[in-house]
């Protein structure tokens, strides 16, 4: 059976968007982001953006926005010196496992070469087998381990991977 092609664009994340925004973090994690965070991320002018997409027939049309497209996924990433550190990207569930992920992290890498930067950085948890996969298919390296990094609940913590991708090594191949 095809599958219509979807019609997609980024738009920066507003504080308009943040309720629709933590909507899918809550339904995507048990530990999501508070709209704290999202605010504070946009307070300090981080990159924040949302992958919308045209609504497609037999969607739900309570995930249609009021301009008719549904939220895909979004990214919030903090630029350094020569670096991007990837501080959020998320899936919405209804449309995982479709490439979005990979969607953005190739318009994150295009957007981090634009600003000269050598390196792109993130964490993962470590029981995250799905993006520690994608990641590394991607190109990551894991180059460490942040100790206790993330909530698991009833004051346990988890471990983060902390993952590279060389933006210089990999500028030939993507």
């Amino acid at each position: 059976m095809a599958t219509r092609e979807r019609r997609v664009a980024f738009e920066p994340m507003t504080e308009g968007d943040l309720e629709a925004v933590r909507a899918v973090e809550v339904a995507a994690y048990a530990h999501p982001w508070s709209r704290k965070h999202f605010h504070d991320s946009l307070q300090a002018g981080y990159p924040a953006v949302l992958l919308l997409g045209e609504a497609l027939p037999g969607e739900p049309a309570q995930t249609a926005r009021a301009d008719g497209r549904v939220l895909l996924g979004y990214l919030v990433a903090m630029p350094g010196v020569d670096e991007v550190h990837l501080l959020n990207i998320t899936v919405a569930p209804a449309h995982q496992r479709q490439g979005w992920a990979r969607f953005m992290l190739d318009a994150l890498v295009l957007w981090s070469r634009g600003q000269q930067a050598q390196w792109l950085w993130l964490e993962v948890r470590q029981s995250n087998e799905a993006a520690r996969r994608l990641y590394e298919r991607y190109g990551f390296s894991q180059v460490g381990l942040r100790k206790g990094y993330y909530p698991d609940g009833h004051l346990r913590r988890e471990d983060a991977m902390v993952m590279s991708l060389n933006l210089m090594a990999t500028q030939d191949t993507r």
